[in-house]
């Protein structure tokens, strides 16, 4: 049985207190036996926990679900999702629980989550648990990408459960968990609309405005200011994506946050060679979700949610229509901004540098890097010595360098800024192979691999002696790489 007991932190149910209708009081599985495979210390830092309570038997038990803190409330979160573009119109926390809210040491509310924790009443026919391989990819990339800089959930723990749990073969069970802004989606708004219940799709916009967008409140409109806040939001997180090559793999609507962070880490992956239509994910049959159509599906789950909020726009349907496409038009306006300046930044161009002429540089890279499959992250970051004159590295990445000879020459006649790119492209991504090498070794209990690439990518633009492996690009017998989701 689940225990209760006095924390060191208070926690909150904020989110189970103000929208009951939208989920389930749960308890956790009870893990027959629990042990540490990864705790990160900054986070719990950062948190206002002790790590050395963490690491403590009701710390442990804590962070998989099976000892409650004073003040929280545990709940499997309801939501909606276009799934692959169909609608399933009731998924919520198959195998999660949103164990509370607590206040961090800068005053911020931030939820903890639990991804593993056992069958709720919306797993399907899901076993409700997950297995360490999955989780420990989750923890690997949301770090990676908290290091780049990109808004994202974080990864507190890992917490092998001591069980056995059946996929292709039987793989030991584990618990993640999850510090985020907020577990609010798309799909969150997609339910409350779909109950008819206008009043309840009321509060959860003010609660969503509260928790994440406060500045909407002071608005003519709130919950219009509350769209469009999450319109530039998700608008800059994925041109950040794109800029760093990262392929989320399953972007339903129930995947992407009204916070603008990334969440659910399942079939994602980095590119290795520039190919935009690259798709990581095993069912991911169509493409539907490949790199170079994220900020078009983006825009179409963003005109989901236009959908859910409409009442709120306006009595008059046509009047709400018309305010939503106003809105919505400004995503790709948005988005191409975003991206642009992101790749200004990529090629150190200064500020005085016409835009048409940026562009025009942009867009005959993107050309070469296409033709050659170059090596996506490698490729930027060589662009540093060759902004410093020695074109080597970028040039032997490339199958044919000509093309590029007679861009660099242009390139450099422009003066960029070493330094400042250097700052912007990564040395270190969590390259697909040994993200694979480590969750291999880690789930055989092996922890070196797992910790060696965690120190490269948490730290992915200073270059360090010894880590030249952790640069370069997959062997040619890895591949094509594919993805799964773990459940």
């Amino acid at each position: 049985m689940t225990a209760t007991a006095s924390s060191p932190v208070s926690f909150d149910g904020r989110f189970a207190r103000e929208l009951g209708e939208m989920s389930i009081p749960w308890q956790a599985d009870e893990a027959p036996d629990p042990r540490f495979v990864v705790l990160n210390k900054p986070l719990a830092g950062e948190l206002g926990l002790d790590p050395a309570y963490l690491r403590g038997s009701d710390g442990l038990r804590l962070l998989i679900g099976n000892l409650v803190p004073d003040g929280a409330t545990p709940v499997a979160q309801a939501y909606t999702g276009h799934q692959f573009g169909s609608l399933a119109p009731r998924l919520g926390d198959g195998r999660a629980l949103l164990l509370g809210e607590l206040m961090d040491v800068e005053g911020r509310l931030r939820d903890v989550h639990l991804k593993g924790s056992g069958r709720t009443p919306f797993a399907r026919g899901g076993d409700g648990r997950a297995v360490l391989g999955p989780m420990l990819r989750e923890y690997i990339v949301s770090e990676a990408m908290h290091a780049l800089g990109i808004p994202t959930t974080r990864s507190l723990a890992v917490v092998a459960t001591g069980q056995q749990v059946q996929r292709e073969t039987m793989q030991p069970g584990a618990v993640l968990t999850r510090v985020a802004s907020s577990h609010l989606r798309v799909g969150s708004f997609q339910y409350a609309r779909g109950t008819g219940d206008i009043g309840l799709l009321r509060r959860l916009a003010d609660h969503a405005i509260t928790r994440l967008h406060p500045a909407a409140a002071a608005a003519r409109h709130p919950h219009l200011a509350l769209f469009q806040a999450v319109i530039s939001a998700q608008a800059s997180l994925v041109a950040q994506w794109m800029l760093v090559g990262f392929v989320h793999g399953v972007m339903n609507t129930d995947n992407m946050t009204i916070s603008g962070e990334t969440i659910d880490y399942g079939p994602c992956a980095f590119l290795d060679a520039f190919i935009p239509a690259t798709v990581f994910s095993s069912i991911d049959e169509t493409g539907r979700y490949s790199y170079r159509n994220q900020p078009a599906i983006a825009e179409w789950n963003l005109t989901r949610l236009a959908e859910s909020l409409l009442p709120l726009f306006h009595d008059e349907q046509e009047q709400a229509i018309a305010l939503a496409q106003e809105s919505l038009a400004g995503f790709r306006q948005q988005y191409g901004a975003a991206w642009s300046a992101g790749m200004r930044a990529k090629l150190g161009l200064a500020a005085g540098v016409e835009d048409d002429v940026a562009a025009t540089m942009v867009d005959e890279l993107l050309s070469i890097l296409q033709a050659g499959r170059a090596d996506h992250t490698a490729f930027f970051r060589s662009l540093g010595a060759a902004a410093r004159g020695n074109t080597g590295p970028a040039r032997s990445l490339l199958p044919d360098p000509a093309a590029f000879d007679a861009w660099v020459e242009r390139w450099s006649a422009e003066d960029p800024d070493a330094d400042a790119m250097d700052r912007v492209n990564p040395a270190y991504i969590p390259r697909n192979h040994l993200v694979e090498d480590a969750l291999a070794a880690g789930t055989g209990g092996d922890l070196a691999p797992l910790g060696q690439l965690l120190a490269a990518v948490t730290n992915p633009f200073v270059e360090r002696p010894g880590l030249e492996r952790f640069a370069a690009a997959p062997p040619v017998e890895f591949g094509p790489y594919r993805t799964f989701c773990g459940t």
